[in-house]
């Protein structure tokens, strides 16, 4: 298992992610170019909060903002950062919990902004990780740092190898491994759950693949009482996590 990390700096772009970086590490930022053009609000927000975390801000064209993603949209700021620092593996930050472990692991989503999207609501949630194949997700870029809005900095995101196997080895430790599965008899609500748990979802449409299914102790299915079949991949794995954030909160969870 290897954390996604790397040595050259990364870019984030938008404000909010920009801002969410400076506030909760400034000091992995390198530089930040704000459009020339922008003396709005928002700009000069920006501009305090670069010159409170001690951030060199550059004014430069938005020509120059464009080529950073070939004209992405980018909201008239980029940052550039170095890759946060962490847990180089996903063993070492299990090692390092001192709490049940809360996992969210996504096979098959390809997509940069559901990625990011569920970055956003594991971070919100508390969990400790995500996790994915290297073989069919999506690795954390631009994008995926804009729609996160700073979650991608500060959740760690493991792409391992051998998916089935690092779930095996997550259950050598005692952590359930509990899939979301539209065709599951028992109903999220209905089911009991561990503290110690991974969650797993599949892409929207295609869902788990067959072995990553087959490792699961148990599946469920979130509740759908109106006329769509299925939720977008970040609004499931909203309403797992925060499921089992309520019952670590009830009394005896």
């Amino acid at each position: 298992m290897s954390r996604v990390s790397g040595r050259e700096p990364r870019v984030v772009f938008g404000f909010h992610a920009v801002l969410a970086r400076l506030r909760a590490d400034p000091g992995s930022v390198i530089d930040v170019f704000v459009d020339e053009a922008r003396n709005d609000a928002r700009a000069r927000d920006l501009a305090s909060a670069a010159e409170r975390a001690g951030v060199r801000l550059l004014r430069v064209p938005a020509k120059r903002l464009d080529g950073f993603y070939g004209g992405a949209r980018h909201q008239g700021v980029v940052a550039r950062i170095e890759p946060r620092s962490g847990a180089a593996s996903l063993e070492e930050l299990l090692e390092g919990l001192a709490e049940a472990a809360l996992l969210l692991v996504l096979d098959g989503v390809t997509d940069p902004h559901n990625l990011g999207a569920c970055l956003r609501v594991a971070n919100a949630a508390g969990a400790h990780a995500v996790i994915a194949p290297k073989d069919r997700a999506a690795g954390v870029n631009a994008v995926v740092s804009k729609v996160a809005s700073g979650a991608a900095e500060l959740t760690p995101y493991f792409m391992v190898t051998n998916l089935a196997r690092t779930l095996d080895e997550l259950k050598e430790r005692n952590i359930w491994v509990v899939g979301a599965d539209a065709s599951a008899k028992e109903e999220l609500y209905q089911a009991d759950l561990p503290r110690a748990i991974a969650w797993v979802l599949g892409a929207e449409g295609a869902g788990m693949r067959r072995l990553t299914r087959e490792r699961c102790d148990t599946l469920v299915r979130i509740p759908m009482r109106g006329a769509v079949e299925s939720l977008n991949v970040s609004v499931a794995a909203g309403v797992v996590l925060y499921e089992s954030l309520r019952r670590r909160a009830l009394p005896g969870g």
